[in-house]
């Protein structure tokens, strides 16, 4: 399908997928909502530990690179693992251009190496930072009780809907561990009931820009 760049509300870009009338990341702002949703709401219930972190649709490496960013500031040691079933080319990340929109152009070539490194091989980026890149679909993860927190950030359920079921949130259930925690731009009704479905307590938030509301999902601990 047809992908274009294009700058969103907060002035950082993101890809456009013209036949779906879908963008990688809201039109409102990009690392606006990354932050909001990703780091605010997801990340920083995590201080001074080391965490396993999976991510439903690493797309453009936004996610993983402001998590990059925020390790050292939390204290937290962070074990990155990417799921995406079509990746995106490395002149759509340059274009991109995130790092200067962050304003840390010193670490682009990290930024680069998150998209150059190999599938399926864990590689250091950083002494806090590890990153495995996992080239399959969603449906087919299958590990059990391992991360502490999932970043689910699939294309929205207009254009994808059997990314948001309750087969796929089963799925990420059951790689949580006790206590972890799955946050994502969507709050829609269908969503959160599914979620609550296989066993999640979920919470309405604020949402980001252009968004009244997200969903945060807890796996509970079981005494």
């Amino acid at each position: 399908m047809k992908r274009k760049i294009i700058t969103t509300g907060d002035g950082s870009k993101t890809i456009q997928i013209a036949d779906w009338d879908e963008q990688y990341h809201s039109k409102h702002g990009a690392v606006q909502e990354a932050y909001h949703v990703f780091i605010e709401h997801g990340l920083r219930l995590f201080q001074n530990e080391h965490i396993k972190l999976l991510e439903i649709g690493f797309g453009t490496g936004l996610n993983a690179l402001i998590t990059l960013l925020e390790a050292p500031k939390q204290q937290l040691s962070i074990d990155y693992v990417g799921v995406e079933a079509f990746p995106v080319s490395i002149e759509e990340v340059k274009e991109l251009d995130y790092c200067t929109q962050l304003g840390v152009e010193a670490k682009e070539s990290i930024f680069l190496n998150m998209h150059r490194v190999a599938w399926e091989e864990a590689v250091s980026l950083t002494s806090q930072f590890s990153l495995l890149k996992q080239k399959k679909d969603f449906k087919d993860i299958d590990q059990q009780n391992l991360f502490n927190l999932i970043y689910f950030d699939a294309f929205g359920a207009r254009v994808q809907p059997e990314l948001w079921t309750e087969n796929i949130f089963l799925k990420m259930y059951q790689v949580l561990k006790e206590g972890g925690v799955l946050v994502t731009y969507s709050a829609k009704g269908s969503v959160r009931r599914s979620m609550q479905a296989v066993g999640f307590i979920v919470e309405r938030l604020p949402g980001p820009p252009g968004k009244r509301e997200m969903l945060r999902a807890t796996k509970p601990k079981n005494y």
